[in-house]
């Protein structure tokens, strides 16, 4: 264990190293994760070497068992209520996987996965044609709305960008939320257990990973002039509800 721990650590200073914060190649970035996701989506194979295949997360990635388990319950610290209007960023399928009728909330949802965004709009509205308001695609960094929303989420992919990135994410965010609106979103905590094999893994799948310190995070959380309302730490990823200021 000692000596695949060292190899892990090795391994995340090539891949992750200690890359600068500052004027990152964004779309570079953004197309290397929609890449990622778009091919997740239509279930094509990553075509993972043998030493990825040896890691001990390798398994529960593969039989579909790692994503429910690190996934970010927003609802356990802001449940959409009824009649709000919520903006999911980063939404994937959510309408589809989680219980947005019951809630009987209006969803609206943007992605950067265009797989993601045909399949919402294809099958959101016979779903429910009602609370479904259709999905954009698109960066977080530049949202496609006007609207103005109670809740807005963001989870699973914050860890993707540096943290100059997110700072314009919650710009965006801020633009697009009522005064008294909420903010829900996710970061990895870098000290959990399978951070760094986790981190290591999803370079493979062609998306890097940032890991920076909570402390860090709520730095910049500060510097957005929001305030975090409640956190809630997670397998891998750590929840914050923020207000605006």
């Amino acid at each position: 264990m000692p000596q695949e721990r060292k190899r892990n650590s090795q391994d995340l200073a090539n891949f992750l190293g200690d890359r600068p914060n500052s004027s990152p190649d964004w779309q570079t970035q953004l197309t290397a994760v929609a890449r990622r996701f778009d091919q997740e989506y239509r279930r094509e194979s990553f075509g993972l070497p043998p030493e990825v295949e040896a890691m001990p997360i390798f398994p529960e990635w593969a039989g579909g068992s790692l994503a429910a388990k690190i996934a970010s319950p927003f609802w356990e610290i802001a449940q959409p209520r009824k009649q709000q209007r919520c903006l999911d960023i980063g939404c994937g399928v959510s309408f589809l996987i989680y219980p947005w009728r019951d809630w009987d909330a209006f969803f609206y949802g943007q992605d950067i996965s265009e797989v993601a965004r045909d399949t919402l709009n294809a099958r959101g509205p016979q779903l429910n044609s009602k609370l479904f308001k259709g999905v954009q695609v698109g960066g977080a960094h530049r949202l496609n709305y006007e609207e103005q929303f109670d809740l807005a989420i963001a989870t699973g992919f914050s860890c993707y960008y540096p943290l100059d990135y997110w700072s314009t994410v919650l710009s965006e965010v801020r633009r697009v939320l009522k005064p008294d609106g909420l903010f829900v979103f996710d970061v990895i905590d870098p000290d959990s257990a399978i951070a760094e094999n986790w981190a290591i893994l999803e370079t493979y799948l062609g998306a890097e990973v940032f890991l920076e310190p909570l402390t860090t995070w709520e730095k910049t959380i500060q510097a957005a002039a929001a305030k975090v309302v409640k956190k809630q730490p997670g397998e891998l990823f750590q929840l914050y509800k923020v207000r605006f200021t």
